[in-house]
């Protein structure tokens, strides 16, 4: 995996991740707005009860009456909501926001509303109820105290056990403040709980196990989450994977229309797509098959017109030897037939060499080789070949200091030698060869005096097969694969080959540039 895609898939998914975070902080705030609220009538609820079925419990438990703002008050002197007055009808026990922590509520069966106020929910209750017990044993005799033990358990939700034994009593801290005072709550021991210890008139040691106190960290919230969180990155995960299944199956359908026939077919390399690099890939591939097929037909188009002269002459030449008695006669026919063949040769030789570069390339060894000298090799060959035109080479100082670059010498010298030949052919007496290298660059311009090339036609030479409508015709000689040949070569080595109007000469000037040393991590 590409790190351009791994960083697109991770930014995403840290994305949705934050999302999720954002989402989860919501969501446990609000469910635990609720769960508390949930709590705060749920956990005093046994205790409120109790003391509404308790007649004129503000005077019977009138110690919570001063402590906790105990009253019982009818309720059109109270100031209550609509929902409110609905819910204490229905016989529930509200908790409400008070100015200072919070007020408790129930209605009683009178129809009066009980109320108490509690500056910290669970402290305040659990005294309440340890006050409440503490109260009813005290109220009985021994004898009586198991059986209201067991009431007071059953209606308040509280677990009642006596300390008679020493491995039962709390540590030594608890046990000094309970000399103290009568109530002391302590723990947490056991969990989340809490405990109170009572100290009876008779001395007798009682454990008040209350119900433990709010935990925001609930086991089913916590699954809530986690159930969320996984939730929703498999979703992000299951959403990044079927786009990037979405984009391969793009690809996999250009394939088949291409695979088909329908060469012209492209893969969407839109911005957003995880997998355009491999679009664009593609997408160049395509180009380049296309291109190959185009090329295929033109040269089997062009293949077949050019083999039809020297093959006709060749048949025409061998029906001659058939009718011919003269020996000169059939010598001359025997070597047209042989200069055919060596056209026919020529030919197969170009339309191979043009077919290896054009379908990908020759596997190039660029090595370090003079330029200049590769210029001189061909001008002289040259001049031994067309000894009826002056051939000459300029080669300045500068660029004799720096000919050394990094090229595959064979195919630079088939480059120039078909620059060079071609020019002789259409040259009127002079042909130059002006060779110009910096540190960057290398430039090769073969310059002719001929009539030149029209500038309208000076894309049009480089096309395979091509000829011109002008002097430079068939009667020239060649087969239209020499600068298409050029090209690809210059082209491989990461250069290019144009024509222009030389200035000097008036005829036609074919340049060749390309980069003097080879990038460190060229393949070619």
């Amino acid at each position: 995996m590409s790190l351009k895609l791994f960083l697109k898939l991770y930014a995403r998914l840290a994305g949705v991740a934050a999302l999720v975070v954002l989402l989860c902080i919501v969501l446990f705030n609000g469910l635990n707005s609720v769960r508390h609220q949930f709590w705060l009538e749920r956990f005093p609820e046994p205790l409120m009860r109790w003391l509404a079925a308790t007649p004129s419990p503000e005077q019977q438990y009138h110690w919570l009456a001063a402590w906790y703002n105990l009253k019982n008050l009818p309720p059109e002197e109270m100031e209550l909501s609509p929902v409110i007055r609905e819910r204490l009808s229905y016989g529930q026990v509200v908790a409400e926001e008070a100015p200072i922590g919070f007020r408790l509520m129930v209605e009683t069966p009178a129809g009066t509303i009980l109320q108490m106020r509690f500056e910290e929910p669970y402290l305040g209750v659990s005294r309440a109820l340890a006050l409440v017990v503490s109260w009813h044993l005290e109220s009985v005799n021994r004898a009586g105290r198991e059986d209201m033990a067991v009431r007071l358990a059953s209606h308040l939700g509280v677990s009642i056990a006596w300390l008679d034994e020493a491995g039962m009593l709390p540590t030594d801290p608890v046990l000094q403040q309970i000399t103290e005072q009568d109530v002391v709550l302590y723990g947490p021991e056991h969990g989340n709980r809490r405990d109170a210890l009572l100290r009876l008139s008779d001395g007798a040691l009682v454990n008040v196990g209350l119900p433990g106190p709010f935990s925001p960290y609930g086991w089913p919230v916590i699954t809530l989450l986690v159930l969320l969180v996984g939730g929703v990155l498999a979703l992000a995960l299951w959403l990044a994977i079927k786009a990037v299944d979405n984009n391969l199956r793009q690809v996999e359908s250009v394939a088949i229309r291409i695979a088909r026939g329908e060469m012209g077919a492209r893969v969407d390399t839109g911005t957003g797509t995880l997998v355009s690099r491999l679009a664009a890939a593609f997408n160049g591939m395509a180009e380049h098959i296309q291109r190959l097929v185009q090329v295929q037909r033109e040269m089997i188009h062009a293949v077949s017109h050019e083999l039809r002269t020297p093959v006709a002459r060749i048949r025409f030449g061998v029906q001659m030897i058939e009718d011919c008695q003269d020996q000169d006669m059939l010598q001359k026919q025997l070597e047209g037939i042989d200069g055919d063949i060596q056209e026919l040769d020529e030919l197969i030789d170009e339309i191979l060499t043009y077919a290896r570069l054009e379908q990908g390339g020759p596997v190039f060894s660029l090595r370090e080789h003079s330029v200049t000298e590769v210029v001189r090799q061909v001008v002289s060959e040259q001049r031994l070949i067309r000894p009826s035109l002056t051939i000459e080479s300029d080669i300045d100082e500068d660029t004799e200091r720096c000919s050394l670059s990094d090229i595959e010498p064979r195919y630079i010298h088939r480059a120039i030698q078909n620059l060079v030949g071609n020019a002789g052919r259409y040259a009127n007496g002079r042909v130059l060869v002006r060779c110009r290298i910096d540190e960057d660059n290398c430039r090769v311009d073969v310059e002719d005096d001929g009539p030149g090339v029209p500038e309208e036609d000076w894309e049009k030479v480089f096309t395979a097969f091509a000829r011109l409508d002008d002097s430079r015709t068939r009667t020239s000689g060649g087969y239209g694969l020499g600068l298409s040949i050029v090209r690809r070569i210059l082209y491989w080595h990461g250069g290019q080959a144009f024509v222009s109007r030389s200035e000097e000469l008036g005829g036609a000037r074919f340049s060749l540039v390309w980069p003097r040393r080879k990038p460190a991590d060229s393949v070619l």
